[in-house]
């Protein structure tokens, strides 16, 4: 039998548009719960405070209770594995940190694989670190400090939080690229007391937990470990001024598992990027030392892919081996 060409032609288009309706509704309905944000660190810390922070201008956009829930555990990879394995429906999120981008290369046993189990969804911050050493170190520049490292070769102690972290991994790439050799002292605890005390000699460290011991002439920051300067610390170099195309910059961003649909990590881009360059959130997130980074979703995708292709490169050439 065959139809009449306006009703085969209406059939079809009413056909066509079948598929579109529930992702439509989908896209308009969502949230309709709570939106959890698991974070793989403790209550307290800067991963922890800085999605805190966007939470609560976030809940009131989407109009649902944005909950972060700490997962700390497995070098912070417990909370990539629950997330993961979340159903992708937008409302179990992953605060992404830039270690995720080198995990697999540095816990291959864990069957974890970031890039592929987690779609970025949106950019929040960057955070600046510094090379910092104490006065006692007679380096007062970069240059000086790869002079001193050299004709010292692994006797410069630097202090870091624990094996694989953003210090560790900052310091392999001044390495890597300076060929000073460093001798790492890795914590379980808080290592300023050495490093004021002079029992350790230099670290990379953020600029929010160093900027009022530089200020006070307790330690001294040799440069910074971005690309450009910052009104934190002025006059402060940085480290690439002196070693051309050293950048390292850690940042925290929004991911969901893979599959979530795209309507919804369209709509959580949007807000987030919103929110993120309030001037309210912006000021609190400046005086926690981080700097908005607010991305479309192409841009983050690519932003993370670069990092993975820098820090995994380092973590090899280090033979970084966790503990």
């Amino acid at each position: 039998m065959k139809l009449p060409r306006r009703r085969f032609l209406c059939w079809a288009a009413g056909a066509a548009s079948l598929p579109i309706m529930p992702r439509h509704a989908r896209a308009t309905t969502y949230p309709a719960r709570p939106v959890r944000i698991i974070v793989g660190f403790p209550a307290g810390l800067a991963p922890d405070i800085i999605p805190r922070r966007v939470g609560q201008p976030l809940s009131e956009r989407l109009g649902q209770p944005v909950i972060i829930e700490n997962r700390p555990g497995a070098g912070a990879n417990l909370a990539v594995d629950m997330v993961a394995k979340a159903a992708p429906d937008g409302y179990t999120l992953l605060l992404i940190v830039t270690t995720y981008t080198f995990s697999v290369t540095l816990y291959p046993s864990l069957g974890l694989d970031f890039g592929r189990d987690i779609v970025p969804v949106a950019g929040l911050g960057l955070s600046p670190f510094v090379l910092v050493v104490h006065p006692a170190v007679p380096a007062k520049t970069v240059p000086e400090f790869i002079a001193y490292g050299k004709a010292n070769p692994g006797k410069i102690d630097v202090a870091m939080p624990g094996v694989g972290t953003l210090p560790h991994v900052f310091g392999e790439m001044f390495r890597m690229m300076t060929g000073v050799e460093m001798q790492y002292v890795p914590y379980r605890s808080a290592f300023y007391p050495d490093l004021l005390g002079g029992q350790v000699k230099a670290s990379f460290v953020t600029i929010l937990s160093s900027a009022e011991y530089v200020r006070a002439g307790k330690l001294r920051a040799l440069g910074l470990t971005t690309a450009k300067r910052s009104p934190a610390l002025p006059g402060v170099p940085t480290i690439g001024e002196s070693v051309p195309g050293y950048e390292a910059t850690g940042w925290y961003a929004i991911g969901a598992p893979a599959g979530t649909p795209d309507e919804v990590v369209a709509r959580l881009n949007s807000e987030i990027g919103t929110v993120v360059v309030d001037p309210q959130v912006a000021t609190h997130l400046a005086g926690l030392g981080v700097e908005p980074m607010p991305l479309t979703r192409a841009e983050l995708a690519a932003f993370i892919a670069g990092e993975t292709a820098k820090w995994t490169k380092v973590v090899k050439f280090a033979d970084i081996k966790p503990i």
